[in-house]
């Protein structure tokens, strides 16, 4: 881990204390669930559109699990508000441990990912690409 490190465990501690973001969105447009089974994470996101249908306008979740996946969820809702679907969709593992700023093993990795994969597939669900009940990190 690099000089910056504690400032990043300060950043994932605070998210998990104290998570934005955090909560149900009544009417969100998509609305999707996921499990990390090895950990115990389980995450919800909701995300409103702009009249586009393709811009996310709000961002919410709700869960429950470790920090890492917590603040992950935390972290990604402030991410997320502005972006196309598209952008979603071509996210990456390296987006979200980027944004986290600390090395993770990879049992930590599927903590940390849990939000992102939950975000895409509830958009790929939207967009009618698939039909998924609920994301698994497995």
């Amino acid at each position: 881990m690099g000089p910056g490190s504690d400032m990043y465990r300060q950043q994932i501690l605070d998210h998990y204390k104290n998570p934005r973001n955090y909560g149900e969105l009544e009417d969100a447009d998509i609305e999707h669930v996921g499990e990390n089974p090895m950990c115990g994470d389980t995450i919800k996101m909701f995300l409103e559109l702009a009249d586009d249908d393709e811009t996310i306008e709000r961002v919410s979740f709700i869960g429950d699990g470790c920090a890492i996946s917590q603040a992950s969820a935390s972290m990604l809702s402030r991410e997320l508000r502005g972006k196309s679907l598209s952008a979603v969709r071509e996210m990456d593992r390296d987006d979200v441990i980027d944004m986290l700023g600390v090395d993770l093993s990879p049992m930590r990795i599927k903590c940390a990912v849990l939000a992102e994969k939950v975000a895409q597939d509830g958009v790929a669900i939207h967009e009618g690409d698939e039909e998924i009940a609920e994301t698994t990190t497995e």
